[in-house]
């Protein structure tokens, strides 16, 4: 058993930013990160255009971010969480500055600010085209200087530990369920070990791998989410999966996509149809620059229309110069693929990017767990509502990483001193999978069924065949869960196949067309329904 006060699951930019702060303010306390590869592979490294904050007051306003949040968030924000995330939103990143992170600067010394889809003003703070990974950068080398900060690689989080392992029936009607801890495998040992914990937070990141294309890492299996949901936690919005319009298409490719980044467009890169016509004028007025959820149905109606399996982005009237010096890292993936962006459109196709939805949180972080707060994309925190305004979540993210941490750091001072005993993890009756083809298959049978029915654009029909094959995978594979010793695969395979039934559930309830969730057999906006709580 490894014991600590604070327990971080997950290092990008929410578990960092919160493990500093605790660990800065309560110095006499222990602060655990953990996470399942190495740190710094993170969905924050892969963040590539940046992030937005009013830092122009003269050519911006708290009152535009706030409008431009709510409008694409298509009436599902919660309004006061919105002006909590913008107002607060300065302050974290003059604090990620002063740890270090370096933003792109004009000539004149100004920070450099971009424009992406949906924002009114420029207010895109950025590094490069490799913006997360910047800050990530400077995160953890924040973090090594630290003393009471300890950081473990390569520990796979199996489950929370609640009042259920200690032989109480919990359900979600159950008031003051209590996380006391998580299981944790340790893939150097192979052995389940108890981390316990006071107070955890939850910053596991995504899920894009249930999908078949995703612009997300492999780790990003929705880990934090499944746990929750199996503890009896609260889960909302889940059928709010945001499709980046524009990952780099590569023909027969699978997985993690290259994302060409949004700002891209906002340089003046121009989406075009294989007749070579600009077709987002005929969707939008906002043409390129509308919001995420209308360009990535507008390439889907592109594609089905002409047949094709991708659209063109057309860089060629762009100054090269600019280009290379803004996306280094996009023209260096172009060049390798032999795409000369100066004489050559780069073909793009919608992938899975990010998950509006999550873990339910209240203003301070909090879950409907006691002790066990979240924050990042495993979270709902309200700011997002059915889409997310482009370059918001590493806003959201430091935001409610610092409003945990207050709120961690009082509650610790009055937290229970003496913890229950924890059972150790049973292992009796298990043995090795003598078929690893059982989970592979499952996984791309997943990644289909959720691909081709719980996409873009779908429909009841599609919904309920997604259901009853998600139905048998999970029967499936909890029997292979229950009669096999513990592995990664097997792990990460149960937590997608509960994301994706997550997914698929609840937008099988919302019974109308509203942000990313387009069903046709409800293309109208019900205003009457509001958020989806599982």
């Amino acid at each position: 058993m490894i014991q600590t006060d604070f327990l971080v699951i997950g290092s990008g930019i929410a578990g960092l930013t919160y493990a500093i702060k605790v660990a800065e303010a309560c110095p006499d306390k222990k602060v655990l990160i953990v996470t399942k590869s190495t740190s710094d592979e993170t969905n924050t490294k892969y963040a590539q255009g940046g992030i937005a904050v009013v830092h122009d007051p003269e050519n911006d306003s708290f009152d535009k971010h706030i409008d431009d949040t709510l409008i694409a968030g298509d009436g599902l924000c919660n309004k006061d969480i919105v002006e909590i995330v913008v107002k607060e939103g300065p302050q974290r990143v003059n604090e990620l500055i002063e740890w270090g992170a370096k933003f792109d600067k004009e000539k004149d010394g100004d920070y450099s600010l971009g424009k992406e889809g949906g924002h009114s003003e420029h207010r895109i703070m950025h590094h490069k085209d490799v913006t997360g990974a910047e800050m990530e950068r400077a995160l953890l080398e924040t973090i090594r200087r630290s003393k009471n900060i300890q950081l473990v690689n390569h520990y796979f989080i199996v489950d929370l530990i609640t009042q259920h392992h200690l032989g109480f029936l919990i359900t979600k009607a159950t008031p003051d369920v209590q996380c006391y801890g998580v299981y944790a495998l340790n893939l150097q040992t192979n052995q389940i070990e108890i981390l316990q914990s006071t107070i955890t937070l939850l910053a596991t990141g995504g899920n894009g791998q249930v999908y078949r294309t995703t612009t997300n890492p492999s780790i990003a299996s929705g880990d934090g989410v499944a746990m929750v949901y199996r503890a009896k936690g609260r889960i909302e919005n889940m059928e709010f999966i945001q499709f980046h319009p524009t990952a780099l298409y590569q023909a027969g490719q699978k997985g993690q996509a290259f994302l060409i980044t949004e700002a891209v467009r906002g340089d003046g890169g121009i989406l075009r149809n294989h007749k070579g016509e600009a077709f987002m004028e005929r969707y939008d007025e906002r043409k390129d620059l509308a919001p995420r959820d209308i360009v990535a149905r507008a390439i889907d109606s592109e594609m089905k229309i002409n047949g094709t399996e991708h659209v063109w982005l057309d860089c060629r009237h762009m100054d090269v110069k600019k280009f290379i010096h803004h996306f280094p890292n996009i023209y260096e993936k172009c060049i390798s693929l032999g795409i000369d962006v100066a004489q050559h459109m780069i073909p793009v196709a919608p992938a899975a990017h990010y998950s509006c939805g999550g873990i339910k949180t209240d203003e301070w972080g909090r879950t409907s767990i006691r002790n066990l707060y979240a924050a990042g994309e495993c979270a709902s925190t309200g700011l997002h509502g059915a889409n997310r305004l482009a370059s918001n979540s590493l806003l959201e993210a430091m935001v409610f990483a610092h409003r945990s941490y207050m709120d961690a750091s009082e509650k610790i001072k009055s937290a229970d001193a003496i913890q229950p005993p924890l059972p150790a993890w049973n292992t009796r009756g298990t043995s090795y999978p003598k078929e690893m083809i059982l989970i592979t298959q499952s996984l791309k049978e997943l990644q289909q069924v959720m691909s081709d029915y719980v996409g873009i654009v779908r429909n009841d029909i599609r919904l309920q065949r997604a259901l009853r094959r998600l139905d048998l995978l999970w029967e499936e594979t909890e029997e292979l869960y229950r009669s096999t010793i513990i592995s990664p695969q097997i792990m990460e395979l149960r937590n997608m196949i509960t994301v994706g039934y997550l997914i698929t559930k609840a937008a099988g309830f919302r019974k109308e067309s509203r942000g990313l969730h387009y069903n046709t057999d409800y293309p109208e906006k019900n205003p009457l329904l509001q958020n989806i709580v599982l």
